[in-house]
């Protein structure tokens, strides 16, 4: 079984900020590959089901962003998953908008999402960055990231989502190369290509 966990804050107030953007992703999962219903679980909620024929179990943590490692956690316990077997979906300030890095291990970089994850069960699970660009001074990160995207930037999120969902068969195998290989290919052919998509950082909401 592989744990699929994506990042963000619970409730409709923080739905389209930034920082939720493992949310939509782990969501647009769900949809594409017939999972649910979500059920209250592991301090969040939880939905089990097939992608590409391994057994998964989708994780929203309830426990706001700086507590995820407490959903993580429980649910590992439960179904004796170690590290190995956990992906976690997250926004990545260091990525430009709309480009997906994959990972295994390494450091928080200033997430709190990740470091409560690492504090809980150590720091080799497998990372899926999203990039949701910078805004250029740190003391306005934690404002940009609880911002919602920009209205010009909600179609390369929205479409990212659908092409990283499609292709969550290869991540879920480990074929982390290729989902990265495929998901940059499919966005240039949705026209999303090597520049920064539209609106990914602008300060309009």
């Amino acid at each position: 079984m592989r744990l699929l966990v994506g990042l963000g804050n619970p409730g409709a107030r923080y739905a389209g900020n930034r920082h939720n953007i493992g949310f939509m992703v782990v969501e647009a999962i769900a949809r594409r590959h017939s999972i649910g219903p979500w059920r209250r679980r592991f301090h969040g909620v939880a939905a089990e089901g097939p992608v590409g024929g391994e057994r998964a179990l989708l994780l929203l943590p309830g426990t706001y962003m700086n507590d995820s490692g407490l959903a993580v956690a429980d649910a590992a316990r439960f179904y004796k998953l170690d590290a190995g077997n956990i992906i976690v979906v997250h926004d990545e300030l260091d990525l430009a908008p709309g480009k997906v890095r994959v990972k295994v291990g390494g450091g928080a970089a200033g997430h709190n999402g990740l470091r409560s994850i690492t504090a809980h069960i150590g720091n080799d699970y497998k990372r899926v960055r999203i990039g949701v660009g910078h805004p250029g001074d740190k003391d306005l990160v934690l404002n940009y990231v609880l911002a919602d995207f920009a209205k010009s930037g909600r179609p390369w999120v929205e479409t990212l989502c659908d092409v990283i969902a499609d292709n969550a068969e290869l991540i879920v195998r480990g074929a982390d190369s290729t989902f990265q290989n495929r998901v940059h290919l499919a966005m240039q052919a949705k026209g999303f290509g090597d520049s920064k998509p539209a609106g990914g950082t602008s300060g309009e909401n």
